[in-house]
């Protein structure tokens, strides 16, 4: 079971993820617009077993700040795009080095469409995700079981789905354009938050 807290991360336990070379993340939102929708959960995990669920995060919140602004550890996200968005608007925090799953599936998985998280991990990893409680009440004062299994999978998913994309952007040649795309990402939040969704289109 993960260790629950409300609004921000302990010390100790930003140290702990602190001391690690990455750390796996995922939010549950009330919805898909940051400008609109509530950020209700932060899950994070490490290496080493370490889940935690920071619920209703608010401004300062310096742990969760100090972590996800390290240049030093990586964390790993699925369509980092829009977490960091949300993280970005809610709590101000400009997250440092990123690992996208979803920008190197899309890098490396080339003969398929599918690069949502439940089918990039059900090729790689061989895991069923289970999705039935992924459109529920995140904002609610107390999280069902399900709701804490579902958010727990997500976010432990994310270390060992980097581990197989990483020797697949390798063989590929595209590790070092998958990091100039992950170097991109920030920018391409904050355009989307200040509504230039299509900067770079020709119209």
């Amino acid at each position: 079971m993960p260790v629950i807290l409300e609004g921000d991360l302990t010390p100790e336990l930003t140290r702990k993820f602190l001391s690690g070379t990455d750390i796996g993340v995922d939010l549950e939102m009330m919805g898909l617009n940051p400008l609109r929708d509530r950020l209700c959960l932060v899950q994070i995990t490490n290496r080493a077993g370490v889940s935690v669920f920071v619920k209703s995060p608010k401004r300062p919140c310096p742990n969760l700040r100090t972590l996800f602004e390290d240049e030093k550890v990586q964390k790993v996200f699925h369509f980092a795009r829009m977490d960091i968005g949300f993280l970005l608007h809610h709590l101000g925090i400009r997250v440092k080095r990123i690992f996208c799953t979803r920008t190197a599936s899309k890098l490396v998985r080339t003969y398929t469409e599918a690069h949502g998280l439940k089918d990039v991990v059900q090729e790689l990893l061989g895991i069923q995700l289970d999705k039935t409680v992924k459109h529920t009440d995140w904002a609610s004062d107390v999280l069902s079981e399900q709701q804490i299994k579902y958010a727990l999978q997500d976010a432990a998913v994310m270390i060992p789905l980097k581990d197989c994309l990483v020797p697949m952007l390798e063989r590929e040649g595209r590790s070092e354009l998958a990091e100039k795309c992950f170097e991109v990402i920030p920018v391409m939040a904050e355009l989307d938050l200040l509504g230039f969704e299509r900067l770079f289109e020709h119209h």
